[in-house]
C-alpha cells in the first residue's frame, strides 16, 4: 500500500485543449429515477430573509400561502426582487424505505439554498454580496438518508435580482433513484474542501477549509467557471458493527479524475491523475466510483479521514452525482446480484 505522502504526481500546469462536450442533459438521465411524492402544491411563503425560518420548529402559520411552481410576481407579489422563503412539510410515511432522495426543485430564479429539517442540503448560484445568478440551472438535490425524521420540513431560501422570481418552473418532487447503491453508512453532506493542486498538503488545516455539499457541483456552491484541482476531506467516525465485514466506499460520480486515500492510504484513482487523462479517458466524468478497501484500514471508534484530490477539465466539477458512503462487500454483492436481474 502506497502512503499519500510518496504518491504525490506533479503534472504541473499543463495546458491542453480538450474536445469534451459534457451535457448536464445526460447526467440528469444517468440515474434511473422515480416520484416517490409530488410536491407540485401550495407551500408556505413569506418574503424577507431570517436564519430562524430555517428551522423546522419555527411558526409560519402567519405566512401567505403560494402556488409552487410559479413565480411569485404572479401571485401578488408582482415588482419585488429580493430575499423570500418557502416551507413546506412531508410524512416519512409517505416514502419509500431505503431508498435514496432526490428533492427536485426545478427552475429557481436567481440563487437557493434548501434545508431538510434545518439541516443545508443544496445550493446553486451566490449570494449577495457576491451574487451570481444560477436560474438556468435545474435544481436537484441528494437528500442524505439521517435526515430523515417521522415528519420532516423542507425550506428553501431564494434570492431574486430582477425580473421573475421564485420557484418558477418544473416538476417539483421527492424522487428515489432505483439504481443508486443503498449505503450501510451514508457519508454525503457537508464535507471540507479547497481549491487548488496542492491543497492536500494543507490537510493538518482543515478547519480552515470551506464547507461544501456532497455531492454536487462546485461550480453550484461558489466556484463558478472553477476548472483545475480541488481536494475534498471528510471525518467521521464508525461503530465496530460497520466493518466487521470487508468494505467498499462509494463514490458515486466525480468529474473528472479523481485520487482517494483513506487514513493516509491510496485506496484507488481513476486513471492516472495528470490532466491528459481526461482526453484518454473521455468519458471518466460517467464512471461510478467504488473502491475496495483493505481490512482493517478503518478504525473503529476513532475519526477516519477520506481525502479525495480531484481535477477538472472544464465545466461541472467534483463529486456531483450518486450514493456516497460505505458498503459491505456482502451487500455490495447482492446488489448488484439485484440490478443484474432488473436488466
Amino acid at each position: 500500500m502506497v502512503k499519500i505522502s510518496n504518491i504525490l504526481d506533479t503534472a504541473g500546469k499543463l495546458s491542453l485543449t480538450f474536445t469534451i462536450l459534457l451535457s448536464f442533459v445526460l447526467i440528469g438521465n444517468a440515474q434511473d429515477l422515480k416520484k416517490v411524492l409530488d410536491l407540485n402544491q401550495r407551500w408556505k411563503f413569506s418574503i424577507g430573509d431570517r436564519e430562524e425560518w430555517a428551522d423546522p420548529d419555527f411558526d409560519d402559520s402567519d405566512w401567505e400561502w403560494i402556488d409552487v411552481p410559479s413565480a411569485w410576481e404572479n401571485q401578488g407579489f408582482h415588482g419585488y426582487d429580493g430575499y423570500a422563503w418557502y416551507r413546506t412539510t412531508f410524512s416519512k410515511k409517505q416514502l419509500p424505505n431505503n431508498q435514496a432522495l432526490y428533492l427536485q426543485l426545478g427552475n429557481v430564479d436567481d440563487v437557493d439554498e434548501v434545508f431538510i429539517n434545518g439541516e443545508r442540503i443544496g445550493q446553486s448560484g451566490n449570494f449577495p454580496p457576491r451574487y451570481s445568478t444560477a436560474y438556468n440551472s435545474y435544481r436537484k438535490y441528494n437528500v442524505p438518508s439521517g435526515l430523515i425524521k417521522e415528519s420532516n420540513t423542507i425550506a428553501v431560501r431564494v434570492y431574486d435580482d430582477v425580473g421573475e422570481g421564485g420557484i418558477i418552473h418544473g416538476d417539483i418532487a421527492l424522487m428515489m433513484d432505483r439504481d443508486a447503491v443503498p449505503v450501510d453508512v451514508d457519508l454525503s453532506g457537508i464535507w471540507k474542501f479547497k481549491i487548488g493542486e496542492n491543497a492536500h498538503h494543507k490537510i493538518n488545516q482543515i478547519e480552515n477549509w470551506n464547507d461544501i455539499i456532497v455531492p454536487g457541483y462546485w461550480e453550484n456552491q461558489g466556484y463558478k467557471n472553477y476548472d483545475g484541482y480541488a481536494c475534498y476531506a471528510l471525518e467521521f467516525r464508525l461503530e465496530e458493527a460497520f466493518v466487521a465485514d470487508k468494505m467498499v466506499l462509494i463514490l458515486g460520480k466525480i468529474d473528472d479524475l479523481d485520487q482517494v486515500f483513506v487514513n493516509g492510504v491510496l485506496i484507488g484513482q481513476s486513471g492516472k491523475f495528470v490532466p491528459r487523462t481526461v482526453s484518454e479517458r473521455p468519458n471518466s466524468w460517467q464512471q461510478l466510483r467504488t473502491y475496495y478497501l483493505p481490512e482493517k484500514l478503518l478504525k473503529i471508534n476513532e475519526t477516519n479521514l477520506i481525502v479525495i484530490r480531484v481535477y477538472d477539465a472544464m465545466e461541472g466539477g467534483g463529486l456531483y452525482s450518486g450514493s456516497v458512503g460505505l458498503i459491505s462487500q456482502n451487500h455490495y454483492i447482492k446488489y448488484w446480484q439485484k440490478r443484474r436481474n432488473k436488466y
